[in-house]
This record gives structure tokens, sequence and C-alpha cells, in this order.
């Protein structure tokens, strides 16, 4: 069903009409002209190429090394398979912060990105935050985040290696490409 739903979507994406209709039925505001840059921060398996480039066809106008303040990476979703792969997400922390990858794109492509992370018939929702770039400027950028499970699993190897390989491509600080390593996968 699940599927169907993403390809639904994918179809309901290539017109602004219809994705605006839709986002505005579930809830979820479409604001400004289809052309307009944004900025998206990414912190899971979207910060490597293959699956932000490739799998799901995006292409940035720019990237940046960047991170959000007041929330904690977490891996607290339930994944494919069950019990052995739990996606990543944010959890509000004031003393916390997430690093990631700042990509700047159109807001026709962040609704392409939507119907990719099955937006808005996953648990995943868009969420606007102030983030901070490797040179200390805050930008406004759209992220996803779920409503998780009380306790984290475990992400798929697989799905780590993403992250892990994602950060380094990106240069994110060694710091959190060493916390990213510590992160125990699912066997």
């Amino acid at each position: 069903m699940l599927r169907i739903l993403l390809k639904l979507s994918s179809l309901i994406a290539r017109s602004w009409a219809l994705s605006w209709c839709l986002d505005r039925l579930h809830g979820i505001r479409l604001v400004g002209p289809p052309g307009e840059d944004v900025w998206y921060f990414a912190y899971g398996a979207n910060m490597h190429d293959s699956a932000f480039r490739g799998w799901r066809g995006m292409h940035p106008l720019e990237w940046r090394p960047g991170r959000v303040r007041g929330y904690r990476l977490r891996f607290n979703l339930e994944g494919h398979p069950r019990g052995r792969a739990a996606p990543a997400n944010l959890s509000a922390d004031p003393s916390a912060e997430v690093c990631g990858v700042l990509y700047n794109i159109t807001r026709r492509d962040l609704v392409r990105l939507n119907a990719t992370e099955g937006i808005p018939w996953s648990r995943y929702r868009p969420l606007w935050l102030d983030t901070e770039d490797i040179s200390g400027n805050t930008l406004r950028a759209a992220t996803y985040i779920a409503r998780g499970n009380k306790d984290d699993g475990k992400p798929s190897l697989r799905y780590i290696t993403l992250l892990r390989e994602g950060a380094r491509a990106h240069g994110l600080p060694e710091y959190y490409i060493r916390l990213l390593k510590q992160v125990e996968h699912a066997r």
C-alpha cells in the first residue's frame, strides 16, 4: 500500500497545483513560488550523494556542512525489516546538536523530495528550523521529523554506512564522524 501511495505522491509532485491541494488537505502549508530557492537540512541517508542525487533525483544548486542546535540524532523509528533497521530521526534536546548537509534546492524540488519521503502519508513531517552553516551563518531550512518510539533501535549496516560516508564526503566535523562510527548497527 505504501508503494502505491509513494507512486501517487510522485505523480502529484509533478503538478504544483495538485501538490498544493494535497499538502493543504493534510495540514501542510506550501508557501512560495515553485522556482524559489530554499534550504534543506539532511541528517540521515540524504547526506549521501547516492541517496540524495541518485535515488531521490535531486539537483542541489549548492551544499554546505551545517548543524541544528536543540535536537539530538535518534534511531527511534521502525524500519524495514522490522526490528533490524531503524532510520534516523530528530528529537528535541536543548543541550544537543545534529550535524548534517545543507542543500540549496528549489521549492519545486522540495515538493518532489517530500514525495520521495512519502509525505503526507508517511510518519515524517516537514519542519522548518534555524540551522547554521560551517561559517556560522544562520539559514532557515526544511527537514523531516517524526514521532518516534520511546527507545532507540539499531540502524542497518547499509543505512549507517550511508550516514558515515555522507558525513565524511561533505566535510562534517571529525567529532561528529566519530559519533556516527560509534552507532551500533543491527545484525
